[in-house]
């Protein structure tokens, strides 16, 4: 491996919409990134990932990076609901897109073969968001293609695989709702087993692990180091949480603010887990069981405050002044129930609408930071509670968080963290993880404190006013299906 501290680590971060490359120090320093689209094709043969213009972006920039860089390791992080089916030397199949609809044929099959909750470590989600859900539909809808398959293999090691030559399997994302393996227990799960997809997943290795060190032919071609590592590869989650784990703090709640807000504890307690809430068991970078929870907080807060909102300027003032009113925003604005059964698509505003765009983004912050309260409570976050990602930019929302944690009787310590790039950060800190004898530095802040002696009353409202709104939803739902028999 390439040990060399006075070299630098290329992160590759693979989002649903965007992908990010980052050149960070080997204690996690960001130096530079660049961004592009992660391109969508409509199909046929169904709607994927533009991996071959992906692979040419990512190997230019590369070779840009490398005129101003020491590159000595390269490190993909991605979301778990991206994996490739691959052959000897390419993809047997385009990589799905996770919101593409499965037929109902596959539903049907997959839900009768899932297995238990506490076996998958999460829900049923929609459309093909588990890896497993993947392999059925390939399986049966593209045999040729999946006959020509010698591995199966998540997004990030799909890249380690197409630098080095090297394919392995990794905890953290097996370990992100892919239904493919029971963390708790560290082993497949039965789905894996009963239809021999295991013959499908390389052996495991850690997310430090290098794999290999980058193809000559690559590193020829395109001015790189030959000696350059390239490692397993990690869930962008649990880098982030890595993070905080490589610093030193444990007993904690991390909350990843953005599209989503996910909430991460190294307090594990699987009784504690629901699956009507959408509760996960994910896993950190040593295998270990992380409990978690998760809403689409991001694309809520865009339907609260609207695109006048989403731009405006507000205080603790204006946030008063809604609370004063008893103006309430009631889930779910998104197509997730998130965590409250029942309440997808059934979003409202209560009592008097916001009056201009700055109420509208108070209310917005007040809602999303309430969800994230839920999260938290879910979650028994006792200990440390690290709040970091998008919504952590306006103050107001840690420090509702933490005057709604201090009202509900929740004494111990909130943070935040205002590095926007805790993902990119933690994944470069990969690079040192056997030789690192130390924690790393990470800077955490208190939050503001606001004046908002209503907020207790008002979110004890919300919270009843929130459940109410879900069940009734979900009765509605129920009578619906049973008339239409």
């Amino acid at each position: 491996m390439n040990h060399d501290k006075n070299t630098r680590v290329a992160v590759f971060d693979i989002g649903k919409t965007n992908v990010k490359l980052t050149v960070a120090t080997r204690e996690g320093g960001i130096l530079e990134t660049i961004s592009a689209p992660n391109a969508t094709h409509p199909g046929p043969p169904y709607r994927h990932h533009d991996l071959a213009g992906l692979e040419d972006w990512l190997m230019e920039e590369l070779r840009t990076l490398a005129t101003r860089h020491a590159l000595g390791a390269f490190v993909a992080c991605g979301h778990g609901s991206g994996g490739v089916l691959v052959g000897e030397d390419g993809p047997a199949a385009p990589m799905i897109d996770y919101e593409q609809p499965l037929p109902d044929d596959v539903e049907r099959a997959y839900a009768a073969l899932a297995g238990s909750y506490r076996e998958r470590g999460s829900p049923i989600m929609v459309g093909a968001t588990h890896l497993a859900r993947q392999l059925l539909w390939l399986e049966r809808g593209f045999p040729e293609a999946f006959g020509r398959a010698r591995w199966f293999l998540g997004l990030p090691q799909f890249w380690a695989w197409r630098l080095s030559g090297g394919a392995v399997s990794e905890f953290t994302i097996l370990g992100a709702q892919s239904h493919l393996w029971n963390v708790p227990e560290r082993r497949v799960t039965e789905i894996a087993r009963s239809q021999a997809w295991n013959c499908l997943m390389p052996p495991l290795a850690p997310a430090w692990a290098p794999v290999g060190r980058l193809k000559p032919e690559l590193a020829k071609r395109f001015d790189l180091p030959a000696d350059m590592d390239v490692l397993a590869g990690i869930h962008d989650s649990s880098a982030n949480f890595y993070r905080y784990q490589a610093a030193g703090h444990a007993d904690m709640t991390v909350v990843s603010t953005g599209t989503w807000i996910v909430g991460l504890s190294d307090v594990f307690d699987q009784s504690r887990l629901s699956e009507a809430r959408g509760m996960t068991c994910n896993a950190d970078v040593e295998g270990h069981p992380l409990a978690g929870a998760l809403t689409m907080g991001g694309r809520e807060f865009s339907r609260v405050a609207g695109e006048d909102g989403a731009a405006a300027v507000t205080d603790a003032a204006t946030v008063a002044r809604l609370i004063e009113r008893g103006t309430m925003a009631l889930p779910s604005f998104g197509d997730e129930d998130g965590m409250f059964p029942g309440s997808a698509g059934a979003g409202a505003i209560i009592g008097p609408p916001p009056a201009n765009p700055s109420e509208k983004r108070a209310l917005a912050v007040l809602y999303t930071a309430l969800l994230t309260t839920v999260c938290l409570d879910a979650l028994r976050a006792d200990g440390l509670v690290v709040l970091d990602g998008s919504f952590v930019r306006d103050p107001l929302y840690a420090g509702l968080v933490a005057a709604s944690r201090q009202a509900s009787g929740a004494g111990a310590q909130t943070l935040f963290n205002l590095d926007s790039q805790g993902t990119a950060a933690g994944s470069a800190l990969l690079a040192d993880h056997v030789r690192r004898t130390g924690p790393v530095a990470v800077t955490l802040e208190k939050p503001p404190r606001l004046d908002l002696p209503g907020l207790a009353p008002y979110r004890a409202r919300w919270l009843e006013r929130a459940r109410d709104a879900a069940g009734s939803t979900a009765a509605m739902t129920t009578m619906t299906r049973m008339e239409t028999r």
